[in-house]
C-alpha cells in the first residue's frame, strides 16, 4: 500500500447522533497499555507517536475506556493530543472494574458511573464527553437505574451522547425507554458474527445507530495461513487484517471498525484498509467461506 492510500477519510462519514461527523474508520486504544490491558504501555514513547499520527491520517473518533489500564489510555489521549484539533471526537467507557491483568468485572451502579464520568473528564482534560458508553450492563443493577446516571450527567452538559456495549436488540429496546441511545459496541468481525448480534445490527441500521465492532479482525480457522481470507489478501496486495476491517466497512453503513494496535506501522497499515474494495461476488464468497 503506498503512503497516499493511508487516508481514514476513504471510510466515509458517519452521523454519530446526527450531530458528530466522524470518518468511518477510528482508532480503538485499548493496546496502548500494557499486557493483559493493564498498567503503562510497554513502549511509551510509540504509544505517544501513534496518538500523534492519527489527526495526520484522517482519524477523528477515537474509542478508549476508563479501565484500559486501568486510566492510563485516557492519560495517554490527553498527554498526547491536548489542546485537541477541531473535530476530533472521543469516546469513553465505564461500568467495568480492574482487579489484575485480563480482569473484568461490572459494576453499574449510579453513583460509582457518576464518579466514572467525573474522573474521565479530569483524565481527558475535557468538559463534555462527545459520547459515553455504558461499558456493560450490570446484572445486579437495574440498567434503568445506570443509565438514569448518565441522563442526569447529559443533562448537565457533561455528556453529549449515550452508547451501550455488549448488548442484544431486547436490551437496546429497553435502554432507549431511559435514554436515547446513539451507539452499540459489540464484538464483531467476518468469522465472529452471533445471531444477536447480527440482530443488533440490524436494530441499528433501522434507527441509524453506529454500530462499533470490537475485536475487528477475523481469526480462527477463516485467517489461517493458506486459507480463503490470506488467498482473497494476496490478490488484491493486501493483509488479513486490513481486509477484515475492508469487509466491515462493505458491510454496513453504520459501522463504525476501531482497529487498535501498539506498533505505528500496523497502525498506517490499518487505516490504509479504507482504500481496499473487492466486488460484491467476492466478498459474498469471503462470507460463504466464513459460515462453512
Amino acid at each position: 500500500m503506498s503512503t497516499a492510500t493511508i487516508d481514514a477519510k476513504a471510510s466515509g462519514t458517519f452521523q454519530l447522533g446526527g450531530d458528530l461527523p466522524i470518518h468511518r474508520l477510528g482508532f480503538g486504544a485499548m493496546r496502548i497499555t500494557g499486557q493483559g490491558i493493564w498498567g503503562e504501555p510497554k513502549n511509551p514513547e510509540e504509544a505517544i507517536k501513534i496518538l500523534r499520527r492519527l489527526p495526520d491520517i484522517g482519524v477523528n473518533f477515537i474509542d478508549t475506556a476508563d479501565s484500559y489500564g486501568p486510566e492510563v489510555s485516557e492519560r495517554l489521549i490527553a498527554e498526547a493530543l491536548h489542546p485537541y484539533p477541531k473535530g476530533l471526537v472521543i469516546a469513553t467507557k465505564g461500568g467495568l472494574t480492574r482487579q489484575g491483568p485480563n480482569q473484568w468485572l461490572p459494576v453499574g451502579r449510579p453513583e460509582y458511573l457518576r464518579q466514572c464520568v467525573e474522573m474521565s473528564l479530569r483524565r481527558l482534560r475535557l468538559e463534555r464527553i462527545d459520547l459515553y458508553q455504558l461499558h456493560r450492563i450490570d446484572p445486579k443493577v437495574p440498567v434503568e437505574e445506570s443509565l438514569g446516571a448518565l441522563a442526569d450527567l447529559q443533562k448537565a452538559g457533561k455528556i453529549r451522547h449515550i452508547g451501550l456495549s455488549e448488548v442484544n436488540e431486547k436490551e437496546i429496546q429497553r435502554a432507549q425507554k431511559t435514554v436515547r441511545i446513539v451507539s452499540i459496541q459489540n464484538k464483531y468481525n467476518l468469522s465472529d458474527r452471533s445471531a444477536d448480534t447480527e440482530a443488533a445490527l440490524a436494530f441499528c441500521e433501522r434507527n441509524n445507530l453506529g454500530f462499533i465492532p470490537w475485536f475487528p479482525v477475523a481469526a480462527g480457522k477463516l485467517a489461517e495461513r493458506g486459507g480463503a481470507l490470506e488467498s482473497a489478501a494476496q490478490k488484491h496486495h493486501a493483509t488479513v487484517a486490513q481486509l477484515s476491517i475492508a469487509w466491515l466497512l462493505h458491510r454496513s453503513p453504520v459501522i463504525l471498525p476501531i482497529p487498535g494496535t501498539s506498533s505505528l506501522e500496523h497502525l498506517e497499515e490499518n487505516v490504509a484498509s479504507a482504500g481496499v474494495h473487492l466486488n460484491a461476488d467476492e466478498w459474498k464468497a469471503l462470507e460463504q467461506a466464513a459460515q462453512s
